[in-house]
This record gives C-alpha cells, structure tokens and sequence, in this order.
C-alpha cells in the first residue's frame, strides 16, 4: 500500500513520521521526502491497520491528511518516461561525461540486436574519435553519420545539464536517412499534391489525370513528358500521393540545375573524406533519404552519360555505392522522371542510353500543353489572380470579359508557368478591381503569336516581365523596403534584381 502524507512544514516533522513509522515495524520499500509532502510505499500495509496508522500520523503537530495513492511521484515519472522511450520510433540513448551507454530506448535495443549491457560508444560505433569529439565539443556536434550492427544513422546529439549547470553527458537520437527524407519532403510540401489539385476540366486534362492515377498505383519507373512549365512535378508529386508509397517521401533533383559532380553526390551521397569541404562521417543522398518512397528526377535528359550509367545500375538491382564510398547500400525506391526533350532523339544521338530510356520508360504520361487546353487557361488565370491578391496583399480582382479571347487566342509558349507570372504582373500593376486588356500586357504576346519564329525564350519573358514589372512599381514605390512590401517579398531580393536591371541607377 503507497500512503501520501501532507504536513506543515517544521523542523523535525519529517523524523516524527519515519519514527512512527518504524516503531511499527513496517516493511518499507520507498519512502519519498518534497517537503512538505512524505510518499511512502508500504508493502506490508494491511487495510486494517491503515486506520490506526492514519490517526497516529494525524495527532502528529503538523500533520495535515494521510491519503492512499496508486503511485509515488517517481514511479510515476518512470512510467512516463518509459511511456515517452516507448513512443519513439527513432533509436535514443543515453550517455555520461566519459561516453558510456546509460540507457537505450526499445528502438535503440531492437536496432542493437541484443539486451544492452555495459558497452561504450567505441564499443557501439566502432569509431574511437566520436566519444572524443563529443567531450571537446560540449556534447554538441553537427549532425553526422555512424554506423550501428551494419545499418548507417544520421546521430543528432543534445548535451545533458543537471541542475548545477555542470555537463552530465548527452541525449543521442539516431535517424534512418529516409526519416530525415520524410521532413525534408514535408518542409518542400506546401501545397496539396493530390490529383484533386489539378485545375481544368478539359478532355486533356481528364484524360492526362485518368491515366496518371491508374499509372500511380503500378510501383514502376514513370516517365513524364511535357513542354516547360506544363506542370510536369505537379503530376509527379500527385503520382506519388496516390501511390501506396504516398505516405513515404517524396524528394525532387533537377538534372540541369548542377554539375555533374554536385549532381552525383546529391543523388547518391558521399563518403567520408570523398573531397575537401566533405561532411565527417560522409552524406546520405536524395535515393537513400526517399528509402521506401520516391525520387523525382526532373530534366533527365540533361543526366550525364556517366550519371545515366550509375542510374541505370541503381534501377537494375536497386543497389549503388556513394561517391568515393566502398559499401554497397541497397534501398526501395521508385523513379519518376520527367523531361521536355526527345528522348528517342537523343538516343539515336547518343546522347542518351538505350538501355536507361527503357528502364524508364516502362509507364509514361503525357502533359498537354496549355494551347491544347482550351477553357482551362481561363480557369487557370481566375485561380492564378486569387492567388496573386492574396500574396501581395491587394483586395481582390477578376478579369474583364474582354481578356478572354486574347488569353485563349495566344500559344502560351511557356504554358502554365508563363500564364501564371503575366497574370501575377497584372495584378500587381493594376490598381483597378477589373483587369482590362491593356494591364495584361498582351501587345508582345499577339506579336509572338503570328510569329512563330520570332518567339522568344521562357527565360527571356520571364526576365522581360520582371524588368517592366519592376521599372513600373519603381515609380510609385521608389525604395527597396517600399517595393518589397508591395511584392511581398523580401527587400534583400528586391535589391538585387532592381541593380541587375540598372533600376533606379543614376
């Protein structure tokens, strides 16, 4: 029986109660002193006998009740913390001053293989150094990987203060590469990526959702095809909600953004020592942070040969080996590509390897472009001017009836993305609640439009319109910090773009 005694606090009370208590011979198991509270873990206590021991303990000055209670406070906090060592699902240990192992979650005994006994972290993560770099570090070093029974983890460590402010050792957490994946894919997820989120209801359009959504629940390599700025990581990122990895991450490269070195070691990460600047303890890459999800691998036409290679060993067995690294690591994971480029061009080339065109063409989607989506564009502009109102904080606005047959009439050569920027300029120049024709800017647009040769690039538009779009605001708004709160961006970039264009130079 567990018996909580309150009292006013005197000097002395405290050896009353024990006194009492001991003169009855009672077994005790635990007796808890937070003054002015005594806990007390009876075993031996009968029902029968409480009664006389509560009227001892209450004709003791001071005393002020005698209750039963189920537990004292720290088994309470035990069964709390092994509650809250139960609940994560990430292996954690504990460690002192001088690197050995206090304690371990289940995860941790589960990922070690054996009961845990005396061991040190030398012992543990076959690395001599660690245990010494945590000491000299204050039990704070960047995240790093180790190796634990054979299986790499990302070790995060957090410093143990006791309550004199002296160092009692550090809190280690250990996380699987695709745990780290998974809150990267959060952090990027900003927006809903169901199929559901795809506006326009035209035939296309339809057809292009019906055939990705049966496509998403077959776990095989999907190639998307589809001019720039048709929303092709959009259909990705769907695919994947849908699938039944929906719930793993989903982690995105960009073949043409980086060298191919940059490339390599983003895809498959590095090991340690791979090249100066390198992480201790190597890097996990894009394939083994989406362990059991998927990797989006956009632009791949513009893959290296040799990238296209070490990709092509990867979907044959689903093993590689990090950059400059010796140990084989084996992942599930699904490839979805993209690219605006003819593959089969290219491979008649040589640009492109037969054999990786037709790993990863086993499923494929075709994006039409936006010319080809007729009513769509109109639902598009609608949603894309809300979307500008709300972000540069302006009431809102719709289009004139007499924008529409200009919007449907032009061949949107950099399809939705394109769309979406001349209708974000709009609503940031005009100050009326009515867009009309001439705040579209469309003058350009009709003269590329009977041209075709006289088309300009996606990146020449974009960088056109930003000049104007600025050049405009400027006048109005002739500081940074004023023309970046009317953009609703920061006035750092504001700044920069506004020298770039020699804006307000004199």
């Amino acid at each position: 029986m567990r018996i909580h005694v309150t009292f006013i606090d005197r000097v002395g009370i405290t050896q009353e109660v024990l006194a009492l208590l001991g003169g009855r011979n009672l077994n005790l198991d635990a007796v808890e002193m937070v003054p002015p509270n005594v806990y007390i873990d009876a075993p031996t206590l009968k029902p029968q006998v409480l009664e006389e021991l509560r009227s001892a303990l209450l004709a003791i000055s001071g005393v002020q009740t005698v209750a039963v209670i189920d537990l004292l406070p720290s088994q309470h906090r035990r069964l709390q913390l092994n509650a809250l060592l139960q609940a994560m699902s990430d292996p954690a240990l504990l460690i002192d001053n001088q690197g050995h192992v206090l304690l371990g979650n289940p995860a941790f005994i589960r990922c070690l293989g054996k009961p845990l006994e005396a061991l040190t972290l030398e012992q543990l993560f076959a690395d001599p150094a660690l245990a010494d770099e945590l000491q000299r570090h204050g039990f704070r070093l960047p995240m790093r990987e180790v190796i634990l029974n054979g299986q790499a983890f990302l070790l995060d460590a957090l410093p143990l203060i006791s309550e004199d402010t002296a160092q009692a050792g550090a809190l280690l957490t250990l996380f699987h590469p695709n745990r780290i994946g998974g809150r990267l894919s959060a952090l990027q997820e900003q927006t809903e990526s169901s199929f559901a989120a795809l506006l326009g209801s035209s035939e296309p359009m339809r057809t292009l959702v019906a055939r990705a959504q049966r496509l998403a629940q077959l776990d095989a390599p999907l190639l998307i095809h589809g001019e720039t700025g048709t929303g092709k990581e959009l259909i990705a990122r769907a695919s994947h909600s849908a699938s039944p990895r929906g719930h793993e991450p989903f982690l995105a490269l960009n073949c043409a953004a980086l060298p191919e070195s940059l490339a390599e070691s983003e895809l498959f990460g590095y090991a340690s020592g791979a090249f100066t600047g390198a992480q201790r303890g190597g890097k996990p890459g894009l394939l083994e942070m989406a362990d059991k999800g998927t990797v989006f691998l956009d632009e791949i036409g513009e893959m290296s040969l040799y990238l296209q290679a070490k990709l092509l060993r990867f979907l044959n067995d689903g093993r590689f080996r990090r950059v400059a690294g010796e140990r084989e690591i084996q992942v599930d994971v699904r490839i979805i590509s993209a690219t605006h480029r003819d593959l089969k061009a290219m491979v008649a080339a040589g640009t492109f390897r037969e054999d990786l065109y037709y790993r990863l063409n086993v499923l494929t989607v075709d994006v039409p472009p936006l010319r080809e989506r007729g009513q769509d564009i109109l639902a598009l502009a609608e949603a894309f001017l809300q979307q500008a109102c709300t972000q540069i904080r302006r009431p809102a606005c719709r289009l004139a009836s007499s924008t529409h047959a200009a919007l449907l009439s032009y061949r949107w050569p950099g399809n939705v993305r394109q769309l979406q920027n001349v209708i974000f300029r709009a609503a940031a120049i005009c100050e009326q609640p009515l867009i009309e024709l001439h705040d579209l800017d469309m003058a350009d647009s009709h003269a590329t439009n009977n041209n075709d040769n006289s088309e300009e690039s996606l990146e020449a538009s974009m960088a056109r319109f930003e000049r104007e779009l600025l050049s405009r605001l400027y006048r109005e708004f002739p500081t940074t910090r004023r023309l970046a709160e009317r953009l609703g961006t920061s006035h750092t970039a504001i700044a920069k773009r506004l020298r770039k264009y020699g804006i307000g130079q004199t």
